[in-house]
């Protein structure tokens, strides 16, 4: 079912959920709006993100890189906030609208583990039950952040079904909140879904752009050339990329994950080779077969190891607003090394991918902000084991 009216950016987004979900939705949505112009709320999410999460997070002048690529490098160290990554932006946003509508229970899903982690921490300090469904690949190779999870009290769900990923890990996600409406609030972890989480995701996590525009203006004296941002649902690249969107001088350039090439059939490029359909609630660009078969998805970035992407890039991408690159596995790591060694900061494999297209093509005389969404502690052992 779906409101023909509302959730779109273009021909994307909508809410495309069963029966049970309408009302729940139409309840967020309207809650959302209500709470979003109180001052009251506003303060206490203020509050929360300044003295709980730690913002605002530094913009970092990268000198060692800046020296090398003979460019002008900010960092956006989104690495530095509470839990390790930018996903705290939105958790405590969306668990106190929870709280707001008296849920007892908070359900998410997570891949990298970075979302599942700033869920529970949120929820152990607003006093809140978390649910955490998690694929069982992702369990393992993410095993850090499992325990993280746990250690702060909440039930982690291992999701042993189809590739045992992100994708399955949101299905069961789904499949629990449509059985446990009337109690819970699912936090949605990127500007995915039905609406409207697309909207209220992005509208948490568009502090990085605000940040960076006060920043970056207040170190240089103007706005940057280019804003590069990886991309897998989007959550981090919407966030950054929102505020700037007006500013069409602008390069935002959103890095996918090529996993094993774009040519094969290992890989998580939804904006670059994927056809419309619905996935999780709304219609998107997704990986599919000419049957409308969901493919699998690759990376050895568990967070973008989905195989869709969040409606309003989509949008932006048929607009030529925003540009789209793809990164191989192999270039992530070696980004990864690189960005270890160089600047003595170990990013995500993830926010790799972004670093990946820096190193990688000619930017030289260039104002660059990237987006270092997270950072790579939870990833040494994908790193270390690494033969790509």
């Amino acid at each position: 079912m779906t409101d023909k009216n509302k959730g779109y950016f273009g021909p994307y987004g909508g809410a495309f959920v069963p029966d049970t979900l309408v009302s729940a939705l139409n309840d967020i949505e309207a809650a959302y709006n209500k709470k979003k112009k109180e001052p009251k709320f506003q303060q206490e999410l203020k509050k929360y993100l300044s003295d709980f999460v730690g913002r605002p997070t530094p913009l970092y002048k990268a000198k060692n890189l800046s020296e090398k690529y003979q460019a002008s490098v900010y960092l956006k160290r989104e690495d530095l906030a509470h839990t390790g990554a930018h996903k705290i932006n939105n958790t405590v946003g969306q668990v106190l609208l929870a709280k707001e509508l008296g849920k007892k229970y908070i359900i998410a899903e997570t891949g990298a583990g970075q979302h599942g982690v700033a869920t529970a921490t949120a929820a152990a300090n607003l006093g809140v039950k978390a649910i955490i469904f998690m694929g069982a690949v992702d369990y393992k190779r993410q095993a850090l952040n499992v325990q993280r999870m746990q250690l702060l009290g909440a039930d982690v769900r291992k999701v042993e079904f189809g590739s045992e990923t992100l994708k399955e890990a949101t299905t069961e996600a789904m499949r629990y909140w449509i059985e446990h409406v009337e109690t819970s609030h699912y936090c949605m972890g990127s500007v995915l879904g039905p609406h409207p989480f697309p909207t209220i995701v992005r509208d948490f996590q568009r502090i990085i752009g605000d940040e960076t525009i006060e920043q970056i203006r207040a170190y240089e004296g103007r706005l940057p050339d280019k804003i590069i941002a990886c991309v897998g649902g989007g959550s981090n690249a919407m966030g950054i990329f929102y505020p700037f969107i007006p500013h069409k001088e602008i390069d935002l350039i959103a890095v996918e994950a090529a996993g094993e090439g774009l040519d094969s059939n290992a890989h998580a490029a939804s904006l670059s080779k994927g056809i419309k359909g619905i996935l999780h609630g709304s219609l998107n660009k997704i990986l599919q077969s000419k049957t409308g078969q969901i493919q699998i998805a690759h990376s050895i970035s568990a967070g973008l190891d989905y195989p869709g992407v969040g409606p309003e890039l989509c949008q932006l991408y048929d607009t030529k607003r925003i540009k789209v690159a793809a990164i191989t596995d192999k270039e992530a790591v070696a980004a990864c090394k690189e960005l270890s060694q160089l600047e003595g900061i170990i990013p995500a494999l993830e926010t790799a991918h972004a670093f990946a297209y820096l190193f990688k093509t000619e930017l030289k005389n260039n104002l660059i902000v990237i987006n270092l969404s997270g950072r790579g502690d939870k990833d040494l052992r994908s790193i270390t084991a690494s033969h790509v």
